[in-house]
């Protein structure tokens, strides 16, 4: 299966979600994931840098053959919007300079995918996540919904497979 290891990412300004994913085409596994904390104190360029410097050593550490992100998403407040962008250009950035390609779904489709519905709450979405990665602990939100990014990516992975290769004949 192509892009069996992965690195997905849920941005924002002060805690970034990220995950590591990898799968055999049937089972898969979170190899680390976490949050990226941006203390309230530390100016808005110092967390982009730290969310560009923390995503190239992940890459580093673990050399995933893909990255799936949050698309863009629709927010009330254009201050809200623009430090999600930048948060999420800087996760980008890194990928794109270790030559990733980059795969964007947007939340409802990832809450459908990992859930059932794509209005799913929060807390079903970590729910979910801890009980199909079959984890010990349930993640913190953001965590859990870079997991959740990340098994999206999978998902449709293995039914682009599935897609691509001829059935024979009997």
């Amino acid at each position: 299966m192509p892009d069996s290891r992965l690195i997905a990412i849920d941005p924002s300004l002060r805690g970034t979600g990220y995950a590591v994913l990898e799968s055999n085409g049937r089972v898969h596994t979170a190899l680390e994931y976490g949050i990226i904390r941006n203390v309230a104190s530390l100016r808005p360029s110092a967390c982009l840098v730290a969310i560009h410097e923390r995503v190239r050593a992940l890459l580093v550490k673990w050399q995933p053959a893909a990255m799936a992100i949050e698309s863009v998403i629709y927010v009330q407040s254009h201050k809200t919007a623009i430090a999600l962008g930048a948060a999420r250009g800087c996760a980008i950035l890194a990928a794109a300079q270790s030559g990733l390609p980059i795969h964007e779904y947007p939340p409802r489709r990832v809450k459908q995918a990992v859930v059932g519905t794509g209005s799913a709450q929060k807390n079903q979405v970590a729910f979910m996540v801890r009980a199909l990665l079959r984890l010990t602990e349930t993640p913190d939100a953001d965590a859990a919904d870079a997991l959740a990014i990340g098994l999206t990516h999978l998902q449709t992975a293995q039914t682009a497979t599935r897609r691509a290769v001829p059935h024979e004949s009997i």
